[in-house]
């Protein structure tokens, strides 16, 4: 009676034990594994701050061109000394006033407040340009960030298409194997009837143990490429994926290669990014110049203080006062301080400049490459599918010629090489067709 009741609650507990054990299995279409990826990526996480900062540091420098608003308060003690009075002659005193008379009491508890306010009304442009470089900046900063995203997606991709080649590769392993071990099963029955010898059931042996080889290989490279697109989706490396998106046989149309090239040196971040920047060290040798120019500010301060110095003579009470003044500061000599800091922001700016010239120089040439690359890809696929039709039907010819004893069994080996090299050849072009479709997307700014 316990057993009934302990062996199948003993049975349960296993089985979840087991199903426990199990890795996590995903079906994933390529776009959802781009969407994974994107959202679990510590490198994109990593560019988005830095956007961030660049952002924060423009909304501090816009900050430093508004009036500037501050108060203070203080309280004072001092050390006790004499007033500072004078005495009265004697008639003055005689009628009636005190022996000396106070001017400057000893206030030896002093209270102050102020309230200040500060505007620069011109900075020899440098706000101006300094709000114009951080805002550059942020464009920069965010095109840098497309372009790692770009370069995440590609990966992603790259790493998408990659477990699917390696599986399908191993399909045809497996394949290879089964259709070499029928092969044998045949030379074995050939051989029994008289119509093989020993060196034709050696042959597929040999053939066998190469398959079999074959075949740990191409497992070991599945097993390979799932932990690559595990980590560059950054989700657990003993997660299962199943590829659910297929290859795309026909081509996507693209314009001409100049008309794609007119386009990347538009849209490619990196242009955009270094754009930016030449922009930004165009506004840094305006901010150099600045020392050229006088720096005009304009102050004023509330009082609120016990005693007020203003009032003479001075009193314990609280009494409120105020100005208002506009400072002028010029550099009539610095040793030449302006002229270097100018020189410096204009070959910097012409380091950016030809760093971008080399930016659009290697955009270009990806571009090129990429169409190129795309178009020998697609008929490399129209070749390979033709070439493994004429395998199969060679090695079906082959197999039915065989099976009647009118060919021999090195032809066979052939034939059955020949359609696992071709379908391999056909598997690579597809996967490296949708590669270079990717790639030239990415090339254009997509």
């Amino acid at each position: 009676m316990i057993s009934r009741i302990l062996l199948p609650a003993l049975a349960a507990l296993l089985a979840a034990a087991a199903q426990a054990q199990q890795p996590p299995t995903r079906s994933l279409t390529v776009e959802e594994a781009v969407q994974i990826g994107l959202d679990n990526s510590k490198m994109l996480r990593l560019s988005a701050s830095k956007v961030q900062y660049a952002d924060a540091r423009s909304s501090e420098v816009n900050a430093s061109a508004l009036p500037k608003l501050s108060a203070t308060g203080a309280y004072t003690h001092l050390s006790d000394v004499p007033a500072f009075a004078f005495a009265l002659p004697p008639a003055a005193v005689a009628v009636g006033f005190p022996p000396s008379l106070v001017l400057a009491p000893t206030i030896l508890d002093n209270y102050n407040f102020r309230i200040g306010i500060q505007d620069p009304l011109f900075a020899g442009f440098r706000i101006d340009a300094s709000k114009e470089v951080a805002a550059r900046n942020v464009d920069a900063s965010s095109q840098d960030y497309n372009k790692d995203r770009s370069d995440l997606i590609f990966n992603i991709k790259t790493a998408y298409w990659a477990l699917f080649r390696a599986r399908e590769l191993k399909k045809l392993a497996d394949d290879n194997v089964a259709q070499i071990t029928a092969h044998l099963n045949d030379v074995k029955n050939l051989e029994d009837q008289g119509l093989a010898t020993t060196n034709d059931m050696l042959a597929a042996e040999v053939q066998l143990s190469n398959g079999q080889l074959g075949q740990v290989d191409a497992n070991n490279s599945a097993q390979i490429a799932l932990v690559a697109l595990d980590n560059t989706l950054g989700i657990p490396l003993s997660t299962d994926i199943t590829i659910t998106s297929p290859v795309a046989e026909s081509p996507r149309r693209f314009a001409s290669l100049d008309t794609l090239v007119t386009r990347g040196l538009e849209a490619r971040p990196e242009i955009r990014g270094m754009d930016a920047r030449v922009k930004a060290g165009e506004a840094g040798v305006t901010a150099a110049q600045a020392g050229w120019w006088p720096q005009i500010n304009l102050t004023g301060n509330y009082y609120y203080a016990n005693p007020n110095q203003r009032f003479q003579p001075a009193q314990i009470l609280w009494r409120d006062t105020w100005d208002v003044g506009v400072s002028v500061t010029f550099d009539i000599w610095n040793w030449g301080t302006t002229l270097h800091q100018t020189d410096q922001a204009q070959a910097q700016l012409e380091q950016t400049r030809q760093a971008f010239g080399q930016t659009q120089d290697a955009v270009t040439l990806d571009i090129t490459q990429a169409y190129l690359t795309l178009k020998q890809a697609g008929e490399r696929v129209a070749v390979a599918k033709q070439a493994v039709a004429r395998a199969e039907e060679n090695h079906r010819v082959t197999t039915q010629r065989y099976k009647e004893g009118l060919v021999l069994n090195s032809e066979m080996i052939d034939a059955q090489y020949s359609l696992t090299s071709e379908k391999t050849t056909y598997t690579q072009s597809l996967v490296d067709f949708e590669l270079a479709q990717a790639r030239l997307a990415k090339a254009i700014g997509e």
